[in-house]
Parts: C-alpha cells; sequence; structure tokens
C-alpha cells in the first residue's frame, strides 16, 4: 500500500487510474467516512476529535490525490486537453472537498 501511495504521489500511475479509483472511488470513501465521523464527534460533544478526523485526515488524502493525479497528467502521453480537463476537475473536487 505505501508503494502505491508513492507511486500516486510520484505521478507513476497512469492517470485513468490516479483519477477513478484514487480521486473519485478513494475520495468519496475517506470523505464520506471522515464526515460521518466527524458529525459523529460533533454530537458526541467532542470538537478536537471532530476537527482531527473531518480535516487532519481528509485533507493529507485530498493533497496526495491532487498533486499523483496533477502528475500524472503531466506524464500523460493522450490528449492534453483530456489530461487538463482531470487535472482542474480534481483540484477543484478536492478543495471543495477539503474546505467544506
Amino acid at each position: 500500500m505505501i508503494t502505491t501511495l508513492r507511486r500516486l504521489w510520484a505521478g507513476e500511475v497512469p492517470l485513468d487510474e490516479a483519477f477513478w479509483t484514487w480521486a473519485v472511488g478513494g475520495g468519496l470513501l475517506v470523505n464520506l467516512t471522515t464526515s460521518f465521523l466527524f458529525l459523529a464527534l460533533i454530537v458526541a460533544d467532542q470538537t478536537l476529535a471532530a476537527a482531527f478526523v473531518g480535516y487532519g485526515l481528509s485533507v493529507p488524502y485530498n493533497v496526495l490525490v491532487t498533486v499523483g493525479v496533477w502528475r500524472a497528467g503531466a506524464r500523460y502521453e493522450g490528449s492534453r486537453m483530456r489530461a487538463d480537463v482531470i487535472r482542474m476537475v480534481t483540484l477543484i473536487g478536492m478543495a471543495i472537498l477539503s474546505l467544506t
């Protein structure tokens, strides 16, 4: 798993895998899970733990994925427009997920 994350960070994962598996699939899983836990901890009046779970876990993942997709897009040998659209969708999507 660590090796795969290092490959993702370095942009060595194919662009489609970086986007669909890590940004879309993993992003939904990580961000929905941390949002649910955040709300549960807020209800339990555990604000410090909620902040850690809500931001301390999801934001680093979102940064990792954004950098990985961005770098994979730079290495992509297909359509430059396609790579740039995927990069921007990931950047905007992860920024929204990180800030809400």
